[in-house]
């Protein structure tokens, strides 16, 4: 039987991979350098997208593909600050290495569909969360719905928000909600300084839930909707669902991953 030397061997081509820089001062400086460092190609020829620059940059190109329906793993380079979504420099290895080592990480994104007060209607996608925000000095009021079910006749305060796990540890942290372990197929319903029910801390939902929010009297207590960085002024409802089929994929180093820097955060002091 005849042997198979090395050179027979079936050698698969290289990953494609596209280098997306944020305008920041930071990716400047090291552009070059990552700009040598592999035979990059254009982002729509790119089977992963290498995103630099922060979390911020991250969730921009994220919502560039939520909008232009394209779906591609991204592995990102931490040059801005908390760098939640990134991975930090460190090491000897490649980035093709790391990224052949990158552990994937699905995401979800929330569904926003909201109707304003003249009938107006919008839908936008949110990979942190979708948020209700009072408008002016008086105390929003909204009507809570979970599955078409009244949940919560009324909720004063500054607002309320729906939050992914991945954006269990942004806002809806700093609002003392829960943060979700990732792949735990659960939201966060957070409200925002709340007065009525005074001692209510919110819930957490099965992913599946559709959650609604009517305004009550909102030509008096008009409300925003928030999703991300898209703003609504003046909804009246706000419909709020998870896109199974819009997944996305982000790439994390061994031992760097999102979930262990979730865990990582739960035990802040």
């Amino acid at each position: 039987m005849s042997q198979i030397s090395p050179s027979d061997e079936a050698v698969s081509p290289p990953l494609r991979l596209a280098l997306i820089l944020s305008d920041s001062a930071q990716a400047q400086t090291r552009a070059e350098e990552l700009r040598e460092a592999h035979p990059w190609v254009a982002p729509e020829d790119a089977e992963i997208l290498v995103v630099v620059g922060g979390d911020g940059f991250m969730l921009h190109v994220l919502h560039e593909m939520l909008d232009k329906g394209i779906s591609k793993p991204c592995y990102g380079i931490n040059l801005g600050t908390v760098g939640f979504l990134m991975n930090s420099l460190h090491g000897d290895a490649t980035v093709l290495e790391r990224i052949h080592a990158a552990r994937r990480i699905p995401v979800s994104p929330l569904r926003m569909h909201a109707t304003t007060q003249s009938g107006e209607e919008f839908s936008y996608y949110a990979i942190n969360e979708v948020s209700l925000l009072r408008e002016t000095r008086q105390t929003a009021k909204l009507e809570i719905r979970i599955n078409g079910r009244v949940r919560m006749g009324e909720m004063a305060g500054d607002g309320i928000l729906v939050a992914t796990p991945v954006g269990s540890t942004a806002y809806n942290l700093s609002a003392n909600g829960p943060i979700l372990p990732l792949g735990c197929r659960m939201l966060a319903l957070t409200p925002i300084s709340p007065f009525r029910p005074r001692r209510w801390k919110g819930a957490i939902l099965p992913e599946s839930a559709e959650v609604e929010f009517r305004i009550r009297e909102p030509g008096k207590r008009p409300v925003a909707a928030v999703a991300d960085q898209k703003e609504v002024r003046d909804v009246r409802t706000v419909r709020i669902s998870t896109s199974t089929e819009r997944e996305m994929t982000l790439l994390f180093d061994p031992g760097f991953t999102l979930e262990e820097r979730i865990f990582a955060e739960q035990f802040q002091v």
